[in-house]
């Protein structure tokens, strides 16, 4: 059988992202978000039923929201049944990057519940407060005795899965700035690395190879691949990662303010990297909410709570604005007529503008892409009358769009190199475990 399998695997034809290398003996998994990255496998017990499963995602204050919020958003996709659980006394989380999650229960609540698989993310202290929840070490420690998936990335694997021994005859990954609280001779550089019922990964830009390994071994190597497709992990046809149009210098002297306005069914994945990733950058985000309250909850019913509302933020300026995708979300924003009124005054000003996804039709129909080329996601383009590219993030003078989901850190980096430059860029990049050109 084994045989047959890999005579399987070494004919199957390519699709928008690859899968090459095993993650189990039965299917063939190489997650590529752009470049070359792997996962590695070792003895892995047989595949899960293709049906729901139950899925533990733990977040704590300083959790790392990238990773959280893609564990959950894409494991949701695949059907599983995810609980963002917080270890803390509240539901309500405040991330490394300054993201509000509120999670869906208390740790407590979980544990007498039995999961298919319970996945850690990292951050920094939040790898320390779930490493410091006994409940959660009791559940993540049956799980390992029982043979159910398991596994952490970033800070989690040292920081929480070594000191509870879960790590132990098992190859092991993590952060590059973690690795020497790993055992040498365990230790290796995938990004990706399964070994038996455990996975890890290096950093939140190999998050989406993380979840998508776990949909894979939840659900099997078709809907993962249906999953990485409709996530856009790579663009077919070899167009280029990002294109500039009409160069134009986008400095200011000052830190550069960013409103990021956010509607019940923005598309979470997108907001929470462009917040995570610009923060990190030192940008000011400002996540603004345009409807009644600022708790939203997104497209795949996570919920998160903006800065401000838009009445309070439009008394700002801002030298940024960039609209999230996410269909509900997107018409939502459009029929706020603040947030309109106060994207017109900024356009009309000169000033930098964007949008992703399901948000860039939005533009064009509010008249805000005249003249211009964009992109936009491929299930979007017919609904754009204008000039489109198929390149993943356009920059044409003061706007940028992108296709969304999977390729928004690349938006997300286009933006950092045009506010500060290529180096600033390519740092926090490779702090990101994310290859960018």
């Amino acid at each position: 059988m084994d045989g047959a399998m890999t005579t399987l695997l070494r004919t199957v034809n390519p699709i928008p992202f690859s899968f090459r290398t095993p993650i189990r003996p039965s299917i063939s998994t190489r997650v590529a978000t752009h470049s070359n990255p792997t996962i590695a496998v070792s003895h892995l017990p047989p595949p899960s039923n293709p049906q729901e499963k139950k899925v533990l995602v733990p977040i704590g204050m300083g959790t790392e929201e990238m990773e959280a919020v893609v564990l959950a958003n894409v494991l949701r996709r695949a059907g599983a049944d995810v609980t963002l659980a917080s270890v803390e006394n509240e539901l309500e989380v405040l991330c490394s990057s300054g993201t509000r999650l509120v999670a869906d229960t208390c740790i407590s609540k979980c544990a007498n519940q039995m999961f298919d698989l319970v996945a850690l993310p990292g951050g920094m202290p939040g790898s320390v407060h779930l490493r410091d929840c006994e409940v959660l070490q009791n559940i993540t420690t049956k799980q390992a005795e029982e043979q159910r998936l398991y596994g952490a990335i970033s800070a989690a694997p040292p920081v929480v899965l070594v000191p509870w021994g879960l790590h132990k005859r098992k190859k092991i990954t993590c952060h590059p700035a973690f690795k020497d609280l790993l055992p040498t001779f365990r230790q290796v550089q995938e990004n990706v690395q399964v070994s038996e019922v455990m996975t890890t990964s290096r950093g939140p830009g190999t998050a989406f190879q993380f979840a998508l390994s776990f949909v894979e071994q939840l659900f099997g190597l078709a809907i993962a691949q249906e999953i990485g497709n409709s996530l856009l992990m790579q663009i077919k046809g070899g167009h280029g990662r990002i294109k500039e149009l009409n160069e134009v210098v986008w400095s200011c002297d000052h830190t550069p303010r960013v409103l990021l306005p956010v509607a019940n069914g923005s598309e979470e994945i997108e907001v929470v990297v462009l917040t995570d990733v610009l923060r990190r950058a030192r940008v000011d985000v400002v996540v603004v909410s345009i409807e009644k309250q600022q708790q939203i909850v997104g497209s795949k019913k996570i919920k998160l709570i903006a800065d401000k509302c838009i009445s309070d933020a439009s008394k700002s300026t801002y030298d940024l604005i960039i609209f999230p995708g996410g269909v509900d979300g997107a018409e939502r924003l459009s029929k706020s007529r603040i947030l309109m009124k106060l994207l017109k005054e900024h356009t009309e000003a000169g000033k930098v503008y964007g949008a992703t996804h399901s948000s860039v039709p939005i533009l064009e129909k509010k008249g805000f892409l005249k003249g211009k080329v964009a992109t936009t996601g491929p299930s979007n383009g017919g609904q754009l009358r204008g000039s489109v590219d198929e390149a993943e993030v356009i920059i044409d003078g003061n706007l940028i769009t992108g296709k969304g989901l999977a390729t928004v850190m690349d938006l997300s980096l286009s933006i950092v190199r045009k506010l500060f430059g290529p180096e600033r860029t390519r740092c926090l990049a490779a702090g990101l475990v994310f290859d960018y050109s």
